[in-house]
């Protein structure tokens, strides 16, 4: 049994929105409040329409609900709430007053913040601009921007008028935004002029003319100054209408009225992350992601109004989309951009105690580095007000857990979270009711029929699998961009098993209710026939104080696959055979003999996503000869070329 890491008291859960929605269960259904998880998730997966209904009146979701669920034998044509009308933008302008709404913070420390009156009356500013561009219902608009207050105004102006929302972070190249938004033909780009990472200024506006050379559809482009800076000399350009944010002009004209839209339509178009070919184009309905967030924040969250929600993120990346819906619960969020160490290894638990941080968001990865530090932030920082630490973007390790509670606080609520871009929410998060146990995710989310299986589709329990859902969610994607028939839709995610949601990671289910997620499945090892996690190679490498990075993958050799690992040392640290020993007998010992790596090999850096994900799939491709699809997905493709014709994986 893995070790108990923290419980929430009685009086946490007595106050909690958990329990206060099992008791608004109890007026409407005569439900007894358990106060247990299990009774409560079983419940909403025995009577779905009855929860998710209800989801939306414990939430006071502004819109006109109908009750009519659709539930075809195929999942993939599920409808919720069928005829209900809602607009997205209204709910999330959930109030309109003095009091904070949004905060930014860039990494040289310039702050800024603006009252949820002020983020009311930019909307209404950015509505009659993209009026006045004869931007209409179902228009795509694209935004090419760091994560800053106005890109979240435009949002929400978007989505106010039933335009479509599309955002790419200024850390994708040229060609990997060109990629993604030829294919969905925008009328109005959305610019900011530069970008900061760790000190180096970096200018994106020199990127706007090819932008617009392959992208003939842009026919207006709205350009936003960097946070705290003078505006970049001004542009001229032919064929296209170049306004400047600063200079829209705040029409008087009476209060703007919310048009109410389908349940179903469409709000924003997301990007698979393309390391597998052209990134696919994932359509969300502002309905299913409205009511899904909602339900995520606030009963497995235990957000709260005007509590400060932090989380680490771009714009490209699925996270900012989920941050920014905390507004529809009455919180108020907090934007950072920049490198997240810039100047100072604890910068982000800095900005977390002066805003009184009290859901913080951060990756994997990050707790990794914090780990390997050493950095005590709980001598430093008392963190009085922070009650949730979210953990995403991979599978966060058991000694990553420890560390949390260690040296960060003893008394948070760890929940690390999975799901991703496809469903832009979570399969698997945290719950105020069951304890943290050390390297699980705590249990399924309520209303996602999700399980674990075998290759033949049976349910396993302590065994690992697949990650699959059984029944539909509200969040499911409307469709795929260009996509006819719903050929890739289906392609995606219901090939391998008839009529279920296959989400393509590698998992197991425990019998208390808990998941670990091991890797993706494309990256699990089979040497002999077995399949193995990445993951658990990891955490243990991750352990070696010498390794500052690794990648594992499995190469094809001799009929069978053998597991190579490359690592990038900590300098002037330098691979020899005792490190090699020793990194071989520390997998032995502490995962299996199947485990071992064959070969170890150093390289000087390991490929990555622009959201800052290993790609365990373009290594083993290039070592393997094969061509990568998409390279353009990629923050740093060239280093791939280290990879390539490696004389050591040629020998046995």
């Amino acid at each position: 049994m893995s070790q108990k890491l923290w419980e929430a008291n009685s009086q946490t859960i007595a106050k909690s929105n958990l329990f206060e929605f099992e008791k608004f269960l109890e007026t409407k259904f005569n439900y007894s409040p358990k106060k247990n998880y299990k009774k409560l998730f079983d419940w909403t997966i025995k009577y779905p329409k009855l929860f998710w209904s209800s989801v939306w009146d414990y939430s006071n979701i502004k819109g006109i609900k109908n009750e009519k669920f659709h539930f075809p034998k195929e999942i993939i044509k599920s409808k919720f709430l069928v005829k209900s009308k809602l607009n997205y933008a209204d709910n999330l302008l959930s109030k309109n007053d003095n009091s904070k709404a949004v905060t930014f913070i860039s990494e040289n420390g310039f702050r800024e913040e603006k009252s949820w009156n002020e983020l009311n009356n930019n909307t209404l500013k950015l509505i009659n601009f993209l009026k006045e561009n004869k931007i209409k219902q179902k228009d795509r608009i694209a935004a090419y921007t760091v994560n800053q207050i106005e890109t979240v105004e435009c949002f929400l102006a978007t989505s106010a008028i039933g335009a479509i929302w599309s955002s790419c972070s200024p850390d994708f190249g040229t060609q990997g935004v060109i990629e993604r938004f030829s294919q969905i033909k925008p009328k109005l780009l959305i610019i900011t002029d530069r970008y900061y990472y760790n000190g180096k200024e970096i200018n994106i506006i020199e990127r706007l003319p090819l932008i617009l050379k392959k992208i003939k559809s842009i026919k207006s482009v709205l350009i936003t100054n960097y946070p705290g800076k003078k505006t970049l000399k001004k542009l001229r350009l032919k064929g296209v209408r170049i306004y400047y944010y600063k200079n829209l002009k705040n029409k008087k004209e009476k209060q703007f009225s919310f048009k109410k839209f389908d349940f179903d339509k469409e709000l924003a178009i997301l990007y698979s992350s393309g390391t597998t070919g052209k990134p696919k184009c994932i359509c969300h309905r502002a309905g299913g992601v409205l009511l899904q967030h909602l339900k995520e924040h606030k009963l497995h969250c235990n957000v709260k109004p005007g509590d400060n929600v932090f989380y680490f993120t771009t714009c490209g990346w699925m996270m900012w989309n989920w941050l920014i819906t905390f507004l529809a619960s009455k919180a108020s969020i907090v934007l950072f951009d920049g490198f997240p160490m810039h100047k100072r290894s604890d910068l982000l638990f800095k900005i977390a105690e002066k805003e009184k941080i009290s859901l913080f968001g951060i990756s994997a990865k990050y707790i990794d580095q914090l780990k390997k530090l050493n950095l005590n932030i709980k001598t430093k920082y008392k963190l009085k007000y922070l009650k949730t630490i979210c953990s995403t973007g991979s599978p966060l390790s058991p000694d990553g857990f420890d560390y949390i509670y260690k040296s960060v606080k003893k008394n948070v609520h760890l929940a690390s979270i999975a799901g991703g871009t496809d469903l832009v929410s979570c399969f698997v998060l945290g719950n105020i009711y069951s304890p943290v146990f050390k390297g699980q995710i705590q249990n399924n989310g309520l209303g996602m029929n999700t399980d674990v299986f075998s290759e033949r589709g049976r349910s396993l329990i302590n065994k690992k699998g697949e990650l699959v859902c059984k029944s539909a969610f509200p969040s499911m994607p409307i469709y795929f961009w260009n996509d006819k028939n719903n050929k890739k839709y289906k392609s995606a995610y219901f090939e391998k098993y008839k009529n279920i949601w296959h989400h393509g990671d590698y998992a197991e289910r425990k019998s208390n209710g808990g998941y670990v997620i091991y890797g993706r499945s494309d990256a699990t090892l089979n040497p002999g026939g077995a399949r193995l996690g990445t993951s658990e190679i990891y955490s243990i490498v991750d352990k070696f104080n010498e390794v500052k990075e690794s990648i594992v993958i499995g190469q094809r050799w001799d009929n069978d696959v053998r597991i190579i690992l490359f690592v990038v040392l900590k300098k002037p640290k330098t691979l020899n055979e005792n490190l090699s020993l020793k990194l071989k007998k520390a997998i032995r010992q502490n995962a299996s003999p199947r485990h071992v790596p064959k070969k170890i090999i150093e390289v000087s850096d390991i490929p990555r996503t622009k959201n800052g994900k290993i790609v365990e799939l373009a290594v083993k491709n290039i070592v393997e000869g094969n061509k990568i699809k998409n390279i353009q997905a990629l923050i740093n493709p060239s280093i791939l070329q280290e990879y390539k014709n490696i004389e050591e994986l040629k020998k046995p």
